[in-house]
């Protein structure tokens, strides 16, 4: 029973296997084998590489499923039409074409499932990527805000000189006229003269200068503060926003480009190894000597052939007899009286009621 399933997977004519010696029989029972089990092969690569897209199982195993049977019948395809015939780079011939579609197969097979064998390997790398793309989004994201956050402290860092230069300057005029006072300085006369309450009123109107500019500055340091709490605010909430998109930075193709920074000769192992199950039942048969199976079928195709071509050539002969019977038969009618006079009188009856109705016809016309 398993044994007529896999001939069945290798797509051999099992009328003339059944002829066939228990050798041949298990032969391509191998070969089926071989094709299917790369078929299941191929439904569980391809389920996983759904899964890292769908993120859904039961969506993941059914896609999967309908991929393995595409592989089967491509793989089963490909095995039942090389057959083995007498010469070899003929039939190499005939095989470049399938080794082609061969390789194909075992690349589309062996990716997902080294994703697999290397995932945590491939989390690693991909884990370093995702740091880097968070430094560099942030840094972005920075560069963004970077010019007006930098505007608002330039203008607080020029509010706060404008108020400490005028403190100097309120300083500068308390020393005077304090000095003026004491006699050490200006008029150098001990006491509070005119001089004095001149130099103490200029610094009076100093100091409220100072106490307004100081109220004044206040509120617009204020109010740059709050706008670079604003712009942090808003930066945080970018970086926040952004940040999800790279977590979920693990699709199929990040993880393929993740795999490239590991060494490849594993990977290619891998797909060595997939591409050697793929291909060895087409070269199993380019190899092998043309078998008791491979005889039997040559022969039927062949009869089938001859049969086909003797058929049409009946065909052609009959086809060729009609038409000259027939040309004889017209021709010896063609020359008897008889219908010659028949045809006349029919053609005179046609004529007579063609005119007859043209008459009626022409009649109704005029009224």
């Amino acid at each position: 029973m398993i044994q007529q399933f896999f001939i069945l997977c290798s797509g051999a004519d099992r009328d003339v296997l059944d002829t066939c010696s228990r050798g041949e029989k298990n032969k391509y029972a191998g070969i089926g084998a071989t094709v299917f089990f790369t078929a299941i092969l191929a439904a569980i690569a391809a389920s996983y590489a759904l899964y890292t897209i769908f993120d859904n199982a039961y969506r993941a195993i059914l896609f999967g499923i309908l991929w393995g049977f595409v592989i089967f019948n491509l793989d089963r395809f490909i095995v039942s039409t090389l057959k083995k015939r007498d010469n070899w780079w003929k039939e190499f011939g005939m095989a470049i074409p399938r080794l082609i579609l061969a390789v194909i197969i075992a690349i589309v097979i062996s990716k997902p499932l080294e994703l697999k064998i290397f995932e945590k390997e491939i989390d690693r790398v991909m884990l370093s990527q995702k740091n880097d793309y968070t430094v560099q989004n942030q840094g972005e994201i920075l560069a963004a805000y970077t010019p007006e956050i930098n505007k608002l402290d330039a203008e607080i860092t020029g509010l706060k000189t404008e108020i400490a230069t005028k403190e100097t300057e309120v300083n500068n005029l308390y020393e005077i006229y304090i000095a003026e006072a004491e006699g050490t300085a200006g008029t150098e006369l001990l006491g509070k003269g005119p001089v004095y309450q001149e130099k103490r009123d200029k610094h009076d109107a100093a100091l409220e200068e100072l106490t307004a500019l100081k109220a004044a500055n206040a509120d617009k340091i204020a109010f740059a503060e709050a706008e670079k709490t604003r712009l942090r605010d808003e930066f945080n909430t970018a970086v926040s926003t952004s940040q999800p998109i790279i977590n979920n930075f693990d699709g199929l193709m990040a993880r393929i480009d993740a795999m490239k920074e590991l060494p490849w000769l594993p990977s290619l192992f891998i797909f060595l190894l997939f591409l050697a199950i793929e291909t060895a039942p087409i070269f199993s048969k380019l190899i092998s000597p043309m078998g008791e199976y491979d005889i039997k079928l040559a022969d039927h195709e062949a009869t089938i052939k001859a049969w086909s071509a003797q058929k049409a050539a009946q065909r052609k002969t009959l086809t060729e007899t009609d038409h000259i019977l027939n040309d004889r038969i017209y021709t010896d009618i063609a020359n008897e009286e008889e219908l010659y006079n028949y045809k006349k009188k029919m053609a005179k009856e046609i004529m007579k009621r063609q005119q007859d109705a043209f008459y009626r016809r022409q009649t109704k016309i005029l009224g």
